[in-house]
């Protein structure tokens, strides 16, 4: 929600417009849910993917307030992210949700990008593992992928918009534990994120480290100056 519609509207005009000659990157976009219609019309001639913040698991019916996986399949979409840290720790999303909504994204051919990470809390005890593996078993045991591709986003809550991100060689350590984890529910090569407090500045150094797939961008995603400066970095 760092963006209206319009503001919205007008980011993805100026990233669009932009030469980036991204030929070896995938980007990717996640406007807000009254914004992606126009956002994936602006880029569907452009080299961003357009995705959604979230998505309701069932597909139609009487769920007041919800939009569903196949509601954003419909308008263009082709990526979701599933359970966000805010989704889990504002709203309550439980590893039961994700599971749900992980099943609607692939059943509808959406892209899940799942998203998993420890709290502060959790780091200070040490149960740093014991948290991301409660959170990929409920999420990936006996998961059907159907030949879905499929992402997984390693946000540590402690790092999300403090400006404290995780050091580019602790992410290198345990990203690489995650990549091991998920071997025994998905035997493909999963790629992992990395997303808190990613930003102009630090954003390559996560990108040149082996477990590293990619960046998940937040506040410095919300302006085009800081995403545009983010993206060549990394390039």
């Amino acid at each position: 929600m760092y963006l209206d519609y319009d503001e919205s509207v007008d980011l993805a005009n100026k990233l669009s417009s932009e030469d980036l000659n991204t030929k070896d990157i995938q980007l990717g976009v996640f406007p807000s849910a009254l914004a992606v219609k126009e956002v994936t019309d602006i880029m569907e001639k452009s080299s961003f993917i357009v995705g959604s913040q979230d998505v309701g698991f069932p597909s139609k019916g009487a769920y007041t307030g919800l939009v569903s996986a196949y509601m954003f399949k419909n308008v263009g979409c082709t990526h979701a992210l599933v359970g966000h840290s805010e989704r889990r720790h504002i709203f309550g999303e439980t590893n039961e949700d994700v599971r749900k909504k992980l099943e609607a994204c692939i059943d509808e051919g959406l892209i899940p990008v799942l998203c998993i990470g420890e709290t502060k809390e959790d780091k200070s005890a040490g149960k740093t593992q014991y948290r991301l593996k409660k959170q990929m078993m409920k999420a990936l045991e006996g998961l059907d992928l159907n030949g879905s591709e499929f992402i997984i986003a390693y946000e540590p809550v402690w790092a999300i918009g403090t400006g404290d991100a995780c050091l580019p060689q602790d992410s290198e350590d345990i990203m690489g534990w995650i990549k091991q984890e998920v071997q025994e529910y998905i035997k493909e090569d999963i790629p992992v994120l990395y997303g808190g407090s990613v930003s102009p500045d630090n954003a390559a150094s996560y990108v040149l480290l082996d477990s590293v797939g990619g960046v998940l961008v937040g506040g410095a995603s919300a302006k085009a100056d800081s995403f545009i400066s983010l993206i060549q970095s990394i390039k």
